[in-house]
């Protein structure tokens, strides 16, 4: 059931396969090793992962509390490394820019990319002090974040595909705004929302339903994202959407080393200096062999993922895409 696999990569798990390019893990090592942070490593990537089928690249955002690049301009780099896959934010948080000229940025790397870009939004996960420093950086009250992020995506798809925009919300005004150019895509640049439903609050997922283009789970189990998905697509429904043309991806991080210990002793090191926390860590994974990630992967798609993007938790980013180009994509292959 479901989409059809991707002409270029038939799977048997008839899902999409992207791949998150860690610009954080970039500044990390450039911080630990006391040099220049150099982006080659990471373009190097996007192109390996197009060459060998995948459906998208995926870039994270944070400000100050997490150093990384910036996704939009990271997205513009990687379009013109690229040609074909799609070029995705994981996840993006718009509510700490300003929404005028991040509309425009954004339409221009859709224009530079030639309507490859994808956009999975959130308010900033677990919303740990830490994140509260992007927010106190950018200007922004972190208790606005939600409110924000609801007005932001609607007032952006507006000046995507609307002359003489108004927009007065409790966030966002907008007087006879007309912003060009447009976004290549029609309808504008699609937007995914950071999407959970195990706590049982619909906030999530009634903003999913009424304005996005989709979801994106980071931290579900299999079970509870085949629950999150539910519940979108019955509110998409009481809001008069059809549920069958929402995008549903899901985020997973992994660890490929045939010793299970080792695995995750390299992803326990990576995630502290990557968050400082350990928060997640035990829905994240698997640490292991390859038959171990193609597993969980199996897992997502039968819970209704149709696209899943893969980020690894390890400091040698190529080893392990090497790793799962070589071991986990032909197990995917093999219909």
């Amino acid at each position: 059931g479901g989409a059809p696999a991707a002409v270029q990569m038939e799977v048997a798990v008839d899902v999409k396969i992207g791949l998150l390019l860690g610009s954080r893990g970039l500044v990390m090592r450039a911080q630990r090793e006391g040099r220049a942070v150099d982006a080659g490593p990471m373009l190097d990537l996007a192109e390996r992962a197009e060459a060998a089928g995948l459906d998208s690249v995926w870039v994270g955002d944070s400000l100050v509390s997490k150093p990384r690049l910036e996704p939009v301009a990271a997205m513009a780099a990687i379009a013109a490394r690229t040609s074909r896959v799609r070029i995705g934010t994981a996840v993006m948080l718009p509510a700490i820019r300003s929404l005028v000229p991040l509309a425009h940025s954004l339409a221009t790397v859709d224009v530079l990319s030639g309507g490859r870009i994808v956009l999975a939004m959130g308010v900033g996960g677990a919303f740990t002090p830490e994140q509260a420093q992007d927010f106190a950086a950018a200007g922004i009250d972190p208790k606005t974040r939600a409110g924000r992020l609801t007005e932001m995506v609607r007032a952006m798809r507006m000046l995507w595909t609307e002359e003489h925009v108004s927009f007065d919300g409790k966030h966002v005004q907008l007087d006879d705004v007309t912003l060009y150019p447009r976004p290549v895509q029609p309808g504008g640049i699609p937007m995914l929302l950071a999407t959970h439903y195990r706590t049982g609050s619909e906030a999530q997922a009634l903003r999913a339903a009424r304005h996005g283009d989709g979801i994106m789970g980071i931290s579900d189990s299999p079970d509870e994202f085949a629950q999150t998905i539910a519940k979108v697509e019955e509110l998409a429904r009481a809001e008069g959407r059809d549920p069958a043309k929402l995008e549903r991806v899901y985020y997973m991080t992994v660890n490929i080393d045939d010793d299970a210990a080792r695995a995750q002793a390299d992803a326990d090191d990576f995630l502290m200096a990557y968050y400082g926390v350990r928060h997640w860590a035990e829905r994240w994974g698997p640490w292991g062999p390859a038959n171990a990630v193609v597993d969980r992967m199996q897992a997502f798609a039968d819970a209704g993922a149709r696209e899943l993007v893969v980020r690894f938790a390890s400091w040698d980013q190529q080893a392990q895409w090497a790793r799962f180009e070589a071991e986990v994509l032909p197990a995917l292959r093999q219909a």
